[in-house]
């Protein structure tokens, strides 16, 4: 059995790697650019459908508006860029928002970013596997009825690749990624080039029902709703250590070329998308619309589909990538369980990975898999850590006051400002959908790691060594109890070894049935080797509780006494022979976990096969 888990394993995630092949792990920028720019590129598929969406309200004319909405998010995207590329600098080690915010405004700034920073994390899984999900059935609309179950296997399929790896993730996904951006690029000069011969037509679509007026707060929420086009762009500034020397570098060159094809990609689908007069539609998204209207029924309208399918299933790997790491530097600064720091055996924060795998899965089953259902939770998140990061580099930049720091501080104050606004709007027009629950959340993770801080620290305070070497005790003695549950074969080696701890030591039988006890007393006193027997009744045949009332009295008794209670158990030869078995070993040592001044001894013997 065990050899044949080891198997499965190698199977599923590779041989261990050793420590030294750490660093031949690291990722070269062709790489890095799929792994840490997936998911911001993948937003193409959905930015711009989602300013559609509030648009339409307002009729025809409205639409128009996309345009200089899109322009506004491409030059604000060029801000928030600049500064993560300074943050990259600043911070060669990584950290991004959440170590911004922590080292230039404070604890509690540092963990609401880091708070909506994992939340993002956990949702850009979601709703990009979801995205994904609906741009298949978009193309292929039988499956549309499981379209959960996809997004489950989907998840899984990232997941388990991320368990074998960072680099091996990049190299199975480069393909897609790639595939993605030149298909894109591909549709984006067709439809331009259709454009300027005028043979681009928009498609017939049913009239628009005005459900309301065009005002300054629409705009706005459009605005913020294309704002989820910037999502990921932190991924970078987190993940500067799983570069290749010189990291902060590469890494900064791998975020301005995402930055430039976000920006050209973002901002083609949304000429298109306007020269088309696209209105969004429950049956197929944007891209596709845009897609079929450049290609018809050719062959290469399914290779973009496929392709944004693919990306946006594949964006979950910038979250893959970068919640295990930021869970990492949480970890190390004690806001987070010591497991996240811990690197499994394929050199990834495996730990790390395992949680988002099943956080995000149950967003999934939760919302059913609905994009436009998860995107109201998705931007706050993204979108306070944008601000609270431009915020700290603003703060750390007239602090410092290095060369530019006048130029430098107000193009990360402008961002934190435009991010901001476009936070509090998305945060009130869609507190109702769904984004409250974020709102509560991030208070919420924040108390909790607050909490978790809090024992570390109490916990270090009572570990700590005391001055002037160590103190002079009393002797301690040690009382032995043998929990005896029948005279077999099995119990000889734990009478053995419990007469060899201490001459004070007894065993004790809890009688659940009075007829077995002058059976049990005769035979121990051919096989007890001495020891004396103490029988507990139990009238109502509970184990663990009659043991429990005599162990206070044994330390009541020996004040200067630690217990040690000896535990026999038999071990099946197969592992399904267990279930046949009461579990009453496993029952007293789980009763006894807690308790203080007693030690608990197991003394297993082996059944033969």
């Amino acid at each position: 059995m065990a050899k044949t888990a080891v198997s499965v394993r190698r199977l599923l995630f590779g041989k261990p790697l050793p420590s030294w092949r750490a660093a031949h792990e690291r990722l070269p920028k062709v790489l890095a650019l799929p792994v840490f720019a997936s998911d911001l590129m993948s937003s193409v598929a959905y930015a711009t459908e989602e300013i559609l969406i509030v648009l339409v309200a307002a009729g025809e004319a409205a639409l128009g508006n996309v345009r200089p909405i899109s322009l506004a998010i491409v030059i604000l995207l060029a801000i928030v860029v600049t500064s993560y590329r300074r943050t990259i600098f600043a911070y060669p080690r990584g950290g991004g928002s959440y170590i911004v915010s922590k080292d230039n405004l404070g604890t509690l700034p540092g963990l609401a970013a880091a708070s909506a920073i994992l939340i993002d994390y956990t949702l850009t899984v979601a709703v990009s596997i979801a995205a994904g999900v609906a741009a298949f059935t978009s193309a292929f609309q039988a499956y549309a009825p499981y379209r959960v179950e996809l997004s489950l296997m989907a998840i899984a399929m990232v997941a388990l690749a991320n368990l074998r790896g960072l680099r091996e993730s990049g190299l199975l996904f480069a393909g897609p990624a790639y595939l993605y951006i030149m298909s894109f690029l591909v549709m984006i000069g067709f439809g331009f080039g259709k454009m300027a011969m005028g043979t681009l037509k928009a498609p017939p679509r049913e009239a628009i029902d005005v459900t309301s007026s065009l005002t300054t707060f629409l705009i706005l929420r459009a605005f913020a709703g294309g704002c989820s086009a910037m999502t990921g762009v932190e991924a970078v500034a987190d993940g500067v250590a799983a570069f290749r020397p010189p990291e902060s570098k590469n890494a900064a060159t791998t975020l301005m070329i995402m930055a430039v094809v976000l920006g050209s990609l973002f901002g083609g689908v949304s000429m298109l998308a306007h020269h088309l007069h696209i209105v969004p539609s429950e049956t197929e998204t944007v891209v596709s619309q845009v897609a079929r209207a450049v290609f018809g029924a050719h062959w290469f309208y399914y290779v973009v589909q496929g392709a944004t399918a693919a990306i946006l299933v594949l964006a979950a790997q910038t979250s893959f990538a970068d919640f295990p790491r930021l869970s990492y530097f949480m970890a190390r600064d004690r806001f987070m369980p010591r497991q996240f720091a811990n690197i499994g055996d394929r050199l990834a924060f495996s730990n790390g990975i395992i949680a988002l795998w099943l956080l995000a899965s149950t967003l999934i089953i939760v919302f059913h898999g609905d994009v436009h259902s998860l995107i109201p939770l998705y931007a706050v998140g993204v979108l306070l850590a944008f601000t609270l990061s431009q915020t700290g580099m603003a703060v750390r930049t007239i602090r410092l006051k290095g060369p530019k720091w006048r130029w430098n501080a107000a193009v990360s104050a402008t961002g934190a400002f435009t991010t901001g606004v476009a936070m509090l709007v998305f945060a009130v027009a869609k507190f109702t959908g769904g984004a409250w629950i974020v709102v509560a959340l991030i208070p919420t993770f924040i108390g909790i790691f607050l909490k978790i801080n809090q024992h570390y620290r109490r916990l270090a305070d009572q570990l700590r060594l005391p001055p002037g070497g160590r103190p002079v005790r009393p002797e301690m003695r040690n009382t032995v109890i043998l929990l005896v549950p029948g005279i077999h074969k099995g119990i000889l080696p734990a009478v053995d070894y419990a007469r060899s701890l201490s001459p004070d030591c007894r065993a004790v039988y809890i009688e659940v049935d009075p007829e077995d006890t002058p059976l049990i007393e005769e035979r121990w006193e051919s096989w007890g080797a001495g020891i004396p027997l103490v029988v507990l009744e139990s009238p109502y045949r509970s184990v663990i509780q009659p043991l429990l009332r005599y162990l206070e009295e044994v330390k009541k008794d020996r004040v200067r006494h630690l217990v040690t209670v000896v535990i026999p158990e038999f071990v099946p030869a197969r592992f399904w022979h267990k279930i046949l078995h009461n579990q009453t070993g496993l029952m007293l040592k789980w009763a006894l976990l807690f308790r203080k001044d007693i030690i608990v001894t197991n003394i297993r013997y082996y059944l033969e096969k």
